[in-house]
């Protein structure tokens, strides 16, 4: 049975920093929900740091169906991008990117040295966010007469729905979110009710 809830954010972290022998670790998270958020922010953190020797990063992007990718950007093989979304991992988000900005500071690290401060960045980033829980929702939308809207809005308090669109006229029109698990049960109560149509959109 697939999880009815998931782990994001829904804004940007604060800037953190972590040094390692003289090297910088600038650290970054955002919410993203399509490629285009990512190569947007990456741009965005490119103008703020013309010095910088490398941009990596990694996200995962989706609810049900998520992907990722990941970025060394430069760095040996997975030093970088791969210690990143290995946190995103342990915090366990989706809809989320996080970005390391790196200056070298006149020692190498060594690969391990690299995941380690990767690593380390990430956390901190992800540490300073809010991190919040969302639920897998379905949207419907009801018609009823008018007559009707004691009962429905009844139905709307009891069953805690969240309500997107309501038209009041001679034949009323109502969209509202409801959670995935409770929606077989709410389809049922509004079904029960002849005068009142029920769509899932």
């Amino acid at each position: 049975m697939k999880a009815d809830s998931y782990r994001t954010i829904i804004k940007p972290s604060d800037e953190v920093l972590f040094k390692e022998k003289n090297s910088k670790f600038f650290g970054y998270v955002y919410p993203v929900t399509i490629e285009e958020d990512v190569k947007r922010y990456i741009e965005v953190l490119k103008s703020k740091h013309t010095n910088a020797g490398h941009f990596c990063y990694a996200y995962v992007v989706g609810i049900e169906d998520s992907y990722h990718r990941i970025s060394d950007d430069g760095e040996p093989s997975n030093s970088a991008g791969a210690p990143i979304f290995g946190q995103i991992q342990h915090f366990d988000l989706t809809n989320v990117l996080v970005v390391v900005v790196r200056y070298f500071g006149g020692i190498k690290l060594g690969v391990g040295g690299l995941i380690s401060a990767y690593k380390q960045t990430s956390k901190l980033a992800l540490l300073s966010c809010k991190i919040v829980i969302k639920y897998h929702q379905k949207t419907f939308e009801i018609i009823y007469p008018y007559e009707s809207t004691n009962w429905v809005m009844r139905m709307i308090q009891q069953n805690q729905l969240k309500i997107q669109t309501q038209e009041f006229k001679e034949q009323c029109r109502l969209i509202f979110l409801v959670r995935q698990k409770e929606s077989k049960k709410v389809l049922s109560q509004f079904k029960s009710q002849k005068e009142i149509l029920i769509n899932e959109l």
